[in-house]
């Protein structure tokens, strides 16, 4: 029976656990959205709120960033924390991150997931925004294909070294010297 175990070891010793949770705090308060695996992501969770409640305190303010500091070694993050974060989440009980499932990764088939602070969702440009910019990055990337490729052919010359690699063998450099001169 497990009475009283709460926590995942991830496979790892506690210090190497404690820092990893540490810095994937850093890494959510940073960037406000992570990937990472289910169950690193179901550890985070607890910690990463824990700090957030902390910011959101208004009766011992020097305390709570003490407490704080001992998880986050970043002072621009800790300052983001107390300033953006606790000031964002005031008004809200609890249940300050989601956990978004993306299924197994290619490698070894772990779970994979996205933790994410709420009110930091994706947000798809508008239909007006992608015209404009839409218009003039693919005429952009146009001509930028259109000017490498002219390159690529030169450099591979009539012999298709980027074929075979005619460069190498003695008997392909004798066979590719002829279609040169012609």
């Amino acid at each position: 029976m497990r009475h009283r175990v709460a926590h995942r070891k991830l496979g790892r010793i506690t210090p190497h656990r404690m820092a990893l949770l540490r810095n994937l705090t850093t890494a959510l308060f940073e960037r406000e959205r992570i990937r990472t695996t289910l169950m690193k992501a179901k550890e985070l969770r607890p910690y990463a709120e824990r700090l957030i409640t902390l910011a959101r305190r208004d009766d011992d303010r020097l305390h709570a960033r003490r407490l704080a500091a001992r998880a986050l070694q970043d002072r621009v993050v800790m300052k983001k924390l107390f300033d953006d974060l606790g000031a964002r989440f005031a008004g809200r009980p609890g249940g300050y991150t989601r956990i978004l499932r993306l299924g197994p990764r290619r490698g070894d088939g772990a779970e994979m997931a996205i933790v994410e602070l709420i009110g930091s969702e994706y947000k798809p440009k508008k239909a007006d925004e992608k015209g404009k910019k839409g218009a003039a990055a693919p005429a952009a990337k146009a001509e930028g294909e259109a000017e490498k490729k002219p390159a690529g052919r030169a450099a591979a010359g009539k012999g298709g070294a980027a074929k075979g690699g005619a460069a190498k063998g003695k008997g392909r450099k004798k066979a590719a010297e002829p279609e040169a001169e012609e």
